[in-house]
């Protein structure tokens, strides 16, 4: 039973990605340079429902990982690293430490959030939650980083080597590279949350007392996919600054951790391409009220939230996904 549901659930994964890759076949180039965006942040709500979804920690400042690889990012490839990476500005540089800045704050962090009191559940929100209002503040003030204004120009990725240039700036090329990018990290993902390591993500999740009974020290569990969903967020944050050209403190702060909660809680927080897909629905979804409501946009997708978190736990598109692959199980065994 379990190797049918895992063969349906692949399959139906491998469907998602098809449909995505199809998607500029029926848009214009506007569109699709938009599209290319919101995977961005479905890159980036992945990386919140790893540790939420999967080991149930609760991040209201997640944003603070993101806006690290943006502005980590941003600074390579301005040229303005300090010391002497002074004048690099190579986009693999920049995705290095994007990847690498947010990971070493996250575990420095969690070694004070997970061995210290351990906190959890509402604590570690709240926690989390003044650190991100505590971080923007900072780069408000920071001069370095431009200050309230934020760090202009920044440029496209470049992905050239050797003296060649290849900038990811036109849509379509845009489009796919990050849908490649996108892949990869889902697929990385995927593997961790489908292997013994994700069993134990899940059981820390489910009941940490009684994990911690078996033997496994829950705490190095948690520091762990906490440190890899921080580089994660980082990756999607240097993505972001290439595509929009530029970085600014609210990308660091409360504001962009709430977003990415509500595109997780309503996407589905326990399967990552539900998560996915939830960044991308939702932003679609913000266009739409905007022109419907106005101004008032903003409650109608309050009222969803609410509606979804009481009738739908598993989130909008979690329950339709839960459902996709039971009726692909039904039927496979229908047809034996």
């Amino acid at each position: 039973m379990k190797a049918l549901l895992k063969d349906r659930r692949s399959a139906v994964d491998l469907a998602v990605w098809g449909g995505l890759a199809a998607l500029p076949l029926f848009m214009g180039a506007w569109q699709v340079g938009q599209i290319a965006q919101y995977l961005t942040y479905g890159i980036f709500a992945m990386s919140l429902a790893l540790i939420w979804g999967q080991c149930g920690l609760l991040s209201f400042g997640h944003a603070v990982f993101f806006g690290l690889g943006a502005y980590a990012m941003s600074l390579t490839t301005l040229g303005m690293l300090p010391g002497w990476l002074e004048g690099w500005t190579s986009s693999y540089l920049g995705v290095a430490l994007a990847l690498l800045v947010p990971a070493i704050v996250a575990n420095i962090l969690g070694r004070f959030l997970f061995y210290g009191r351990g906190l959890q559940g509402a604590q570690l929100a709240i926690v989390m939650l003044a650190v991100a209002v505590v971080a923007e503040r900072i780069m408000t003030r920071w001069s370095y980083a431009g200050g309230m204004n934020g760090l202009m120009s920044v440029p496209p990725v470049n992905l050239g080597a050797f003296g060649l240039t290849y900038e990811l700036y036109d849509p379509l090329p845009l489009f796919y590279g990050t849908l490649i990018a996108a892949l990869a990290v889902y697929v990385l993902l995927e593997a961790l949350v489908r292997s013994r390591r994700g069993v134990v993500l899940r059981a820390v999740g489910a009941d940490e007392a009684r994990t911690g009974f078996l033997g496994h020290d829950t705490r190095s569990v948690k520091l762990a996919v906490f440190t890899l969903s921080a580089a994660v967020a980082g990756f999607a944050g240097a993505l972001f600054a290439g595509q929009f050209g530029f970085v600014s403190p609210p990308l660091i702060g409360f504001g962009l951790s709430t977003e990415v909660l509500i595109w997780v809680a309503l996407g589905g927080r326990r399967a990552l391409i539900t998560a996915f897909l939830g960044a991308i629905v939702v932003r679609l979804a913000e266009n739409a009220l905007g022109d419907l409501l106005g101004p008032a946009w903003l409650l109608g997708l309050g009222l969803l939230f609410v509606l979804c978190m009481i009738f739908l736990p598993r989130g909008l598109l979690g329950e339709a996904y839960a459902r996709v692959i039971g009726a692909c199980v039904i039927g496979a065994k229908g047809g034996r």
